[in-house]
């Protein structure tokens, strides 16, 4: 049963009540995102994911599963588990997000002129499905949307329109919006479409084969949390006897709104994800059980 609506909470979230002091005083102290961010990087061994990824695909379905989907879904659940990852700052007070949304661009070809497409998968926090399939679904929903060549995705016909305003009237617009946002009072229909209003946006740059690590976040909207995907790539891993062993890895690029909790926090929320990628099997329980790690 959803909870019910209190005074303070917005459409897409509810008041975070009874902070400490220090957490009220953040905000007011230090008032920007992107004065902010917190990063981390994690190297994470693929093995586990690679072997699950070609199980999944022993059947040879049309649209393969890929280690994108595994890890969506590992974070997906790992914001479930580990709800202060789905907190935002905005207006100087805490809310935490009423659903778990992952954003991400789609390159509808892997061409110079080809243009991008903002997707949206949403998962609600107490689905019984597992993670994995409803990532999977999603992605394989948007993607084949996307990627036809006269579609475009709810952001970018958002953005067209506004793009048409005369500067000097958008400018005005925009500050519209950011007061409208700020207030909870943003239309749904444009938060729905818009990935900086999402609980993390993931960014798969090692498809393009690029390795960068580090993406900004954003004053615009109330996405605290941003993910960057390395390039897989033959590492080595020091076992504690001093062996050395070679295996698939890539590196996890992490960004996020350090006020929304401590470090602590944040460390064994990366040990979790960690924990599910080494084990894949673990996001075919539903999104909201527990697991230890």
């Amino acid at each position: 049963m959803p909870k019910k609506k209190q005074r303070g909470d917005r459409f897409d979230g509810k008041l975070i009540r009874g902070l400490d002091p220090m957490h009220v005083f953040m905000p007011y102290l230090l008032p920007k995102r992107t004065d902010n961010e917190a990063v981390m990087n994690e190297l994470v061994d693929m093995t586990a994911v690679l072997e699950y990824v070609a199980k999944k695909n022993a059947d040879q379905p049309e649209f393969k599963y890929t280690m994108f989907h595994v890890i969506c879904a590992a974070v997906a659940k790992t914001i479930a588990l580990r709800p202060k990852l789905n907190y935002f700052i905005i207006n100087r007070k805490y809310y935490e997000r009423n659903d778990i949304s992952l954003a991400f661009t789609v390159k509808k070809r892997f061409v110079d002129h080809s243009p991008e497409a903002l997707a949206i998968v949403r998962l609600d926090k107490e689905s019984e499905a597992s993670p994995i399939d409803t990532v999977y679904s999603q992605v394989k929903k948007v993607v084949c949307h996307v990627k036809k060549d006269d579609q475009n995705d709810g952001a970018t016909d958002v953005m067209g329109v506004l793009s048409k305003i005369p500067p000097f009237i958008l400018r005005g617009v925009v500050r519209l919006l950011n007061f409208l946002d700020a207030h909870g009072w943003l239309p749904k229909e444009l938060v729905k479409v818009d990935p900086y209003h999402t609980s993390v946006f993931l960014s798969n740059l090692g498809s393009i084969k690029m390795s960068a690590t580090y993406h900004h976040l954003a004053e615009w909207g109330t996405n605290s949390f941003f993910m960057i995907i390395g390039e897989m790539k033959k590492r080595p891993f020091y076992n504690d006897d001093g062996s050395v062993e070679v295996k698939n890895a890539l590196e996890l690029g992490i960004t996020i709104d350090e006020r929304i909790a401590d470090g602590l926090y944040f460390i064994n929320s990366i040990k979790l994800v960690k924990k599910l990628l080494a084990d894949p099997e673990l996001l075919e329980l539903p999104l909201n059980e527990k697991i230890d790690f």
